[in-house]
């Protein structure tokens, strides 16, 4: 569906929101636990001659031991730009938010993002006519289910989404992008 309103529908945002940084799914080198978290969000900086290593630590959620996700390796200092690598100096948060939701970071560091707990639906409550429209939109790449989000979100279960609801996206596949979807009166 486009994200026109039609004339017979109420059209109602939702927005999905990051709350905190998603843990990560790594296995621990010290204890084996399973997820680390980035703390306090600091970068460590190494530089060999005219080369530099860019670090993001994190550490294990269960022993506290401190592990590094390898944001650059062995990258001349001149092929930084000057305020990123400023950034990274000052452990700047958008910098390390941006570089946890880097899927190339995450690719080569095996690492998956745990999102659980770590956003949350605004949306608000609606006195409409039936039927109306509802605009999803992601601030961050929070992966959810539409299923999911729109019974948290209605305060309905799964079922009656599925009779209720018609959806420009299958609603049992994960998406991160915004959509839109239709609520039709219950029968």
């Amino acid at each position: 569906m486009s994200s026109q309103t039609h004339r017979d529908h109420f059209v109602l945002p939702w927005t999905v929101r990051r709350t905190r940084l998603p843990l990560l799914a790594m296995r621990c080198p010290g204890c084996r636990a399973e997820a680390a978290t980035v703390g306090e969000g600091k970068f460590r900086i190494n530089a060999n001659g005219k080369l530099l290593d860019v670090w993001l630590l994190v550490l294990c959620v269960c022993c506290e031991r401190t592990s590094k996700v390898t944001v650059h390796e062995r990258v001349p200092v001149r092929s930084l730009d000057p305020a990123r690598l400023c950034a990274f100096e000052n452990n700047d948060q958008a910098l390390v938010a941006h570089t946890l939701l880097d899927p190339a970071v995450a690719r080569r560091n095996r690492f998956a993002l745990d999102w659980r707990g770590a956003w949350r639906l605004e949306s608000s409550a609606i006195e409409a006519a039936w039927p109306y429209r509802v605009e999803v939109g992601f601030l961050d790449p929070v992966p959810v289910r539409p299923e999911r989000l729109i019974a948290q979100g209605l305060g309905v279960s799964r079922g009656e989404v599925e009779r209720r609801i018609k959806c420009d996206l299958p609603l049992n596949r994960t998406t991160s992008t915004g959509f839109s979807f239709v609520v039709m009166p219950a029968a």
